[in-house]
């Protein structure tokens, strides 16, 4: 692979404020699966997106490589996990700057071939304070090939673990990635994430796995959670029936969504909260 080290360290930053629209919209997307606070947990992936002309998106309507991201030579990109750290709550009508940078690129041989791998740093300030921290992993892979997928294992049961049930459509998609201004096809095109991109059906949305996750964890705990770290498992797939499930363990909780079909974790979460 070529060397990207050029990226690393090249970032922008870009400003947005909290707005009640925004905050009533995320609510009504978002309804019955968020735990309560002034600016629900998760609002701020829906502030100051990358936005392009029509002319300017690749193939998978997201914008295209070498603009706000390396170009890999590898098609598919997906949000793959990540950190978070919270350092105080967003409150409405705060004006947002996010500050964000490349922090890494790597390469790695994976069971389904070569895998490129872009870490970003994201830093929210309100009037230079840092609200959150987080890291962005994301990771770029090649087209499917015939026969490759593999068959999951199912995730061990959680006795007594809180539980959250859903069952996303296309409609909670459609709204989410309006959002998040997500023009990602994979959520709303079906020919083209079955196809092109070789999925059952269209794929629910990593980050809104991890908002369900965060709300649940908020609203275990019944306080603030100080840090929170995820990853993609195996794809979710709109109308499969989910779990959103949370255990206690020392210093906080361990999460994760789970399919009700086979038991198959999608995501898992770790939350460690403020004593």
């Amino acid at each position: 692979m070529n060397d990207y080290s050029d990226w690393i360290g090249w970032g922008y930053t870009r400003s947005e404020p909290v707005s009640d629209r925004l905050i009533a919209q995320y609510r009504a997307t978002l309804a019955g699966y968020l735990a309560e606070a002034e600016v629900p947990v998760g609002l701020h992936w829906c502030l100051v997106p990358d936005v392009v002309e029509p002319a300017r998106l690749g193939r998978d309507c997201h914008p295209k490589t070498g603009i706000f991201l390396p170009a890999l030579p590898l098609p598919r990109r997906m949000w793959a996990g990540g950190e978070l750290e919270f350092h105080a709550p967003l409150a409405p009508g705060e004006m947002v700057t996010r500050e964000t940078v490349i922090d890494d690129v790597t390469f790695k041989q994976g069971r389904s071939g070569q895998l490129g791998f872009v870490t970003q740093r994201h830093v929210y300030r309100v009037e230079g304070a840092p609200r959150i921290t987080e890291r962005q992993d994301i990771v770029y892979r090649e087209d499917p090939k015939p026969g490759q997928a593999r068959v999951p294992t199912p995730a061990e049961d959680w006795p007594g673990s809180e539980t959250w049930h859903l069952t996303p459509d296309p409609t909670l998609l459609f709204r989410f990635s309006a959002l998040t201004f997500n023009g990602h096809r994979i959520h709303y095109d079906h020919p083209y994430a079955t196809q092109i991109e070789g999925y059952e059906g269209l794929v629910v949305h990593g980050p809104m796995q991890a908002v369900w996750m965060m709300n649940l964890a908020v609203h275990v705990a019944n306080r603030t959670v100080r840090r929170f770290s995820y990853r993609g498992l195996s794809p979710l797939i709109c109308g499969a029936a989910v779990a959103i499930e949370a255990r206690e363990t020392a210093g906080g909780l361990d999460l994760r969504v789970r399919r009700a079909v086979d038991g198959v974790a999608t995501m898992e979460a770790r939350a460690d909260l403020v004593d």
